[in-house]
């Protein structure tokens, strides 16, 4: 992975010692022979902190990268590398004309190199020169954002503006107008789509589509990485049928795949495409030198918060407070957070603190994230790319692939997940070769805390594998009814993928049947029942649920939108939602006809959701035995019903919980378990009344370390922990994916069981608090209050586990 540290000089910080001083001041802590820029920015905001503040952990420098150059290949078209010329590409580094070589001589290829390689180049050549010089020939590009897929259909466009404008570079999503979309299906050439549309709009209603998908020469991926857990498994999928429709019109196109972080990458693109690849990942992009911090908010003296559990500042408030001293010091800045209303939250937060120092320099502020209509993302990118926003507080939604050029510093509020995502956000600082700043803010959550004071668990560790599983049976059934739809399956497909027995159980389930001698040959068919609109039930992003519109019920205006699934927990009634810095108050959530109606109102409280899960064993698909513990990996039914919320003071003082009655929401997913016998409870000191409160400790403080193991979010998976669970008779930890059918991390954290569990033990004993606290045992989402917590008997249970396990059990081989 380019840009990550290797063989690098490395700063570690101790709890006394830090960088003070003026931006010209020498290095107090370890000599760097030239100050970089990016370190005369931490130096800047460490001063509005003040001296002596013990937030830096530890401080990477990474060093800057000389550029590869190479020549433009033999058969490149001279008018797409003039164009390519007029937009600043002179000389193309070795990587792209790698990658453009192996797609030109029709290869499947991922590029994996750093963030603002240039990737784009890599695809441009070959797909420009072969639709210049067959003028039937088409090309479709797939982005997973709407905001990389409109930054690089505007580069497309400037390529194409001058001899090359027969090739009609043209959108195809959710905003393309009617009259537009009609002109795309009869005349685009290379058309820029999204999984979304690809699936409902181009695959669904393919013999509209005949003249692209005959002539079909190439498919681009754009920042494939993305496409993981139960999101990947459908754009799997989606891509199967598409090769599918593709050979039906006699075309078999060439997949260029682009990726900034991804573990394995031949074998990742190989699983997404269902076909094979090669990778190119030697980068010979040029990089400006970036300084790396961790930074970890403290506890706030004097203040309890949830069963009395210390309080330490938020992540959000801190990264708040470092843009703010960014941008007052004219510093371009992308600030990086992990929830919608987070982003709102941060950016209002930064222009109340410019406020006080310039009135010019909070209308250079703004938030961006997903939800918001297509008109205000497009003024806001606009913004970005021209420079009138300074500061930007922002989700994942800005993560990928958009050309902000020149950003001085990137703050990322709370580990993403991954380390593929730390890095491909830390990439949006220095996209040029400047110097540039990285600064991880950890969020009082098990996993960040762990990984501020162990930076070789985040600086130092490889990027991971992507996990897809597109047997998921909650995601091949949909797909299959939509292939069977587009285009009878045979009983080869079927084999194939591997559906048989799925097949025939939607088959008595009366939404397919098998007619044999139907084909010509008088082999069988598989054809979906009459009036059957199976892609209308597909949700290609893994929502839960259909959709839900967020409705202002004074003006009727549409806020945005989330999935059903969600809206029990963040749309009930009473429930404060935040949009673009305004505050509103749920009124009413209607499941059944997806609308959440809100008014605008500031109250000085949040709310934040309690449920009740339970979790029903329905197979074990492995099972080991050692000792006193059992581990397992399951199917499992999660059922979830929110019982109330919690209203809460800024401040972190609970005022009151309000009940609700919500309809449950069952879950058929998979877990990782593990049961303890009563013995080996006793034999660690913990009685009876202390079991309840040590297992709950113990299964929060795993489900924030999963993401140490499994390519997932803590969002992505839940968990639940009983003192006697029916289906086991033993006390059991069950920690489950988050999505229908499973998404890949419960096994994940059953192949690596014992390196997560010792992670998690490590985590707990290392929080300075007494009684446990967000930091270590406490959770954010818990359905209980987060009580009973029992942070020294979640240590004791964690330690004999451990001890019962062999080392060879999950010790830390990738599955």
């Amino acid at each position: 992975m380019a840009g990550r540290p290797t063989d690098i000089h490395t700063v570690r910080t101790s709890p006394t010692r830090h960088i003070t001083g003026s931006m010209n001041t020498t290095d107090p802590v370890g000599r760097i022979e030239a100050l970089t820029y990016g370190r005369s920015l931490l130096n800047r905001v460490l001063l509005g902190f003040g001296n002596g503040d013990p937030r830096l952990t530890h401080i990477t420098e990474l060093p800057a990268r000389a550029a590869q150059h190479t020549d433009w290949p033999t058969w490149s078209s001279p008018k797409v590398v003039e164009a390519l010329q007029a937009t600043g590409v002179d000389t193309p580094w070795t990587h792209q004309i790698h990658t453009a070589e192996l797609a030109f001589s029709g290869k499947n290829v991922v590029v994996s190199t750093g963030t603002a390689s240039g990737k784009s180049v890599g695809y441009q050549l070959p797909v420009l020169t072969t639709l210049h010089a067959d003028p039937r020939a088409t090309a479709l590009y797939l982005s997973p954002t709407k905001a990389l897929g409109a930054d690089q259909l505007r580069a497309a466009t400037e390529l194409t503006a001058g001899e090359l404008r027969d090739i009609h570079p043209a959108p195809y999503d959710g905003d393309t107008p009617a009259e537009i979309r009609q002109w795309v299906r009869a005349n685009g050439r290379w058309v820029f789509t999204n999984p979304d549309m690809l699936h409902l709009g181009i695959l669904r209603s393919h013999q509209r589509w005949a003249r692209l998908l005959r002539n079909l020469k190439y498919v681009v991926i754009d920042e494939c990485h993305t496409y993981r857990g139960v999101f990947g498994s459908h754009v799997a999928l989606v891509l199967r049928r598409l090769r599918r429709l593709a050979a039906r019109y006699g075309a078999d196109p060439t997949f260029i795949l682009c990726s900034a972080t991804a573990g394995d990458p031949a074998a990742s693109a190989a699983r997404l495409i269902g076909a094979p690849c090669t990778a190119v990942t030697e980068d010979g992009s040029p990089q400006g030198p970036r300084t790396v911090g961790l930074w970890e908010p403290p506890l706030i003296e004097g203040l309890t918060g949830e069963n009395g559990a210390a309080v330490r500042r938020s992540a959000g408030a801190e990264a708040a407070r470092v843009m703010a001293e960014l941008v007052s010091e004219g510093a371009s800045t992308l600030t990086f957070v992990r929830s919608r209303r987070a982003a709102e939250l941060v950016a209002m937060d930064t222009r109340q603190l410019l406020a006080e120092v310039d009135p010019q320099l909070p209308g250079r502020v703004a938030a961006y994230r997903a939800g918001y209509l297509a008109e205000d993302r497009r003024a806001l990118e606009t913004a970005l790319s021209e420079g009138s926003l300074l500061g930007v507080a922002t989700t994942n939604a800005l993560e990928l692939g958009v050309d902000i050029a020149g950003l001085d510093a990137v703050v990322v509020t709370g580990y993403p997940g991954t380390v593929a995502s730390f890095w491909q956000q830390a990439g949006r600082a220095g996209r040029r070769t400047q110097g540039s700043l990285v600064l991880l803010i950890a969020r009082d959550d098990p996993l960040d805390t762990y990984l501020v004071h162990h930076p070789e668990a985040l600086l130092g560790k490889p990027i991971e594998a992507t996990i897809t599983d597109p047997h998921n049976p909650y995601v091949l059934g949909p797909h299959l009814l939509c292939a069977a739809l587009e285009q009878p399956l045979t009983d080869a497909e079927v084999r194939e993928f591997e559906a048989w027995e799925l097949l025939s159980d939607l088959a008595q389930q009366g939404a397919i049947r098998r007619r044999s001698g139907a084909a010509r040959d008088g082999s069988a068919r598989w054809f979906v029942t009459a009036d059957a609109h199976p892609h209308d039930g597909v949700d290609v992003r893994g929502g839960i649920g259909a959709k839900v519109a967020i409705v202002d019920c004074e003006s009727g205006r549409l806020l945005g939108t989330t999935d059903a699934g969600r809206a029990p927990a963040t749309l009930h009634q009473g429930a404060v939602h935040l949009h673009q810095g305004d505050s509103y108050v749920v009124d009413e959530l209607d499941l059944e006809e997806g609308v959440a109606l809100v008014h605008a109102e500031t109250p000085s409280w949040t709310t934040s959701a309690r449920a009740v899960t339970t979790v029903e064993v329905e197979k074990i698909d492995e099972q080991r035995i050692h000792g006193a513990v059992t581990i397992a990996l399951a199917r499992v039914l999660v059922t979830r019903q929110v019982v109330g919320y919690l209203r809460r003071l800024p401040s972190g003082e609970v005022l009151d919980m309000v009940p609700l009655e919500l309809p449950p929401q069952p879950l058929p997913t998979r877990a990782v378990l593990y049961s303890v016998t009563p013995e080996l409870l006793d034999r660690a000191g913990i009685d009876e009344r202390r079991v309840p409160g040590a297992l709950h400790a113990a299964e929060h403080a795993a489900i924030g370390m999963m993401p140490l193991v499994a390519t997932c979010d803590r969002w992505d998976i839940g968990g639940v922990s009983t003192a006697l669970h029916p289906d086991t008779g033993l006390p059991t930890v069950f920690v489950y994916d988050g999505h229908p059918g499973g998404a890949g991390f419960a096994e994940r954290g059953f192949a690596r069981l014992r390196h997560w569990l010792a992670a998690t033990l490590e985590a707990i004993q290392s929080c300075g608090c007494s009684t446990g606290c967000p930091s270590c045992v406490q959770s954010p989402k818990c359905g209980n209050g987060n009580n009973p917590l029992d942070k020294a008997g979640a240590a004791r249970l964690l330690g004999a586990v451990l001890a019962e396990l062999p080392n060879d059990v999950g010790g830390g081989s990738e599955p």
